[in-house]
């Protein structure tokens, strides 16, 4: 009787296991989607943390914008939120502002409520736009699949190409020991250089689209 109640026991946490991967696969996006490059985004009229709105016609004399899909309650985007800062910090100057977008389901996570996300801004002090996807149009426009997820536009006779798309970094625990893609794709364009890894792989939590 009691080999047996053991070896239930057994059984029932094989299944809880099984049980926990389905549901953080069901959570989790990696990037999967054909290939953005060369893909023309949209210019968007988006709100702002501040209540102002945010469009990339405002930019007139920018070369090009770090893009970066991002959330409130993903582990893996609360990652990044110094590395955000100090990409704007960087390359703002030189014409490449960031640009941080959440076009989570406010109705899937309450996390992302307007109010939490402007709670977020300024706990974590963005120093750059954090914009309210609320009808998930750009996120749509972008294909973007999960936060984090980057992308690198730049300006070509008035439109805005996607140069880059993927992963910030390749190491979100250690930003110090991490290759990064970014930055590095920035400085190639700025260089007038064609990127030389222009996509990478890279994961987090799913963006749910509303149907």
């Amino acid at each position: 009787m009691f080999s047996n109640l053991c070896r239930n026991n057994t059984i029932i946490n094989k299944l809880k296991l099984v049980l926990a991967i389905l549901m953080l696969l069901n959570v989790m996006s990696f990037h999967t989607k054909g290939s953005r490059l060369g893909k023309r985004v949209n210019n968007f009229h988006l709100k702002n943390t501040n209540d102002s709105i945010v469009a990339l016609s405002d930019f007139s004399k920018t070369k090009g914008f770090i893009v970066i899909f991002t959330c409130n309650h993903c582990p893996f985007a609360k990652l990044y939120s110094q590395r955000m800062n100090d990409l704007n910090a960087k390359y703002k100057p030189l014409g490449v502002p960031a640009i941080a977008i959440n076009s989570m389901d406010t109705a899937v996570y309450e996390e992302e409520t307007f109010k939490n996300r402007v709670t977020r801004a300024t706990e974590e002090k963005y120093d750059f736009p954090y914009l309210f996807d609320t009808m998930q149009t750009v996120g749509r426009n972008f294909d973007a699949d999960h936060t984090p997820q980057a992308f690198i536009v730049w300006k070509e006779q008035n439109d805005w190409i996607v140069k880059y798309s993927g992963s910030v970094d390749d190491n979100g625990k250690e930003p110090q020991n991490a290759t990064p893609f970014v930055a590095n794709a920035v400085d190639q364009l700025l260089k007038g250089q064609n990127v030389t890894l222009a996509e990478t792989e890279s994961v987090g939590c799913r963006i749910f689209y509303r149907k």
